[in-house]
C-alpha cells in the first residue's frame, strides 16, 4: 500500500508533512484463552502540527492504539512509523529513546509522584536526556511558567487542585520538547471549568506547532480538534465535520 493510496484514512501525497504513518496495523492478544483483535488493520496518516481526537466505545481499541503511537507496544503485524522510524521493528533501546525525547504523555490520573513537588516531578522527565543541571533547571522553570505554575514549583501534588496537577503533568510532558503529545482522557477527572482551562492550554501548545493526539469520551473536547477520528471494533474512520 502506497502513501497516496486513497484507502489510507487522511492520506496526503508524500510523507514530508507526516509525523505518523500507520500501515496495516493489527494488534491481537489473548484474554482468558481467546484471541482478541484490538486493531484489525489500521491505515492512517497524521500530519505534523495536527490536533486529533479519538473517540469510540470502551474496548474499541483506543488505548491500544495510543500505546502503539507512544512506542509502549508494538503491532502484531503492520507498521507504525514515527518520522522515518518503524516502531514495529525498532530495537527496545530505540523505542526507549523515542519515549524519552520525542513523545510526551498526559494521563487522566495525572501520574505525579506524591512525595515530589511540582518542580521535581517535571525535572524527572529530563533524567534520561543527559542534560546538565543548569540546562534541566532552565527547562523545568520554562515549562512550569508555560503552564501558569511558575510560583507553585515547591508545592506537592496534594497541595494543588486537580487542574493544577494536570498542568504539572503537561509541564512534565513538554519539558522534553517533544514532537508529539499523546493525551489519554486528560480532562476526565476535571469539572467543566477546569476542563476548559486544560483544553485552552493544550490548544495553545498545538497552535505553537506541537502535534496533539487526544483520546476522549467527551464530545465537548472532541469538537475542539481540527480532526476527529472514531475507533470502533478495531477500525478507524474519520468523522470530522
Amino acid at each position: 500500500m502506497t502513501m497516496t493510496d486513497p484507502s489510507v484514512v487522511g492520506a496526503v501525497p508524500g510523507a514530508a508533512g507526516a509525523i505518523y504513518r500507520i500501515v496495516g496495523a493489527v494488534k491481537t492478544y489473548t484474554q482468558k484463552g481467546r484471541i482478541v483483535k484490538a486493531l484489525t488493520g489500521v491505515d492512517l496518516e497524521i500530519t505534523r502540527g495536527d490536533f486529533i481526537t479519538i473517540q469510540g466505545p470502551t474496548g474499541g481499541g483506543k488505548s491500544t492504539f495510543l500505546q502503539l503511537l507512544g512506542a509502549l507496544d508494538r503491532p502484531t503485524s503492520g507498521s507504525v512509523y514515527l518520522g522515518d522510524t518503524d516502531m514495529a521493528k525498532a530495537s527496545n533501546g530505540a523505542l526507549g529513546r523515542l519515549r524519552a525525547e520525542e513523545i510526551g504523555f498526559v494521563f487522566q490520573g495525572f501520574n505525579l509522584i506524591p512525595t515530589l513537588n511540582a518542580y521535581e516531578n517535571v525535572n524527572m522527565a529530563l533524567e534520561p536526556m543527559g542534560l546538565t543541571s543548569e540546562q534541566r533547571k532552565e527547562r523545568v522553570l520554562e515549562a512550569l511558567e508555560h503552564v501558569g505554575l511558575a510560583e507553585r514549583g515547591d508545592h506537592l501534588p496534594g497541595e494543588l487542585s486537580g487542574g493544577q496537577q494536570q498542568r504539572v503533568a503537561i509541564a512534565r510532558a513538554i519539558v522534553k520538547r517533544p514532537k508529539v503529545l499523546l493525551a489519554d482522557e486528560p480532562t476526565g477527572n476535571l469539572d467543566e471549568s477546569m476542563r476548559d482551562e486544560i483544553l485552552q492550554l493544550l490548544q495553545g501548545l498545538n497552535d505553537e506547532g506541537l502535534t496533539l493526539i487526544v483520546v476522549t469520551h467527551d464530545s465537548a473536547v472532541a469538537r475542539r480538534a481540527k480532526r476527529r477520528l472514531r475507533l470502533e471494533k478495531g477500525t478507524v474512520r474519520d468523522i470530522t465535520r
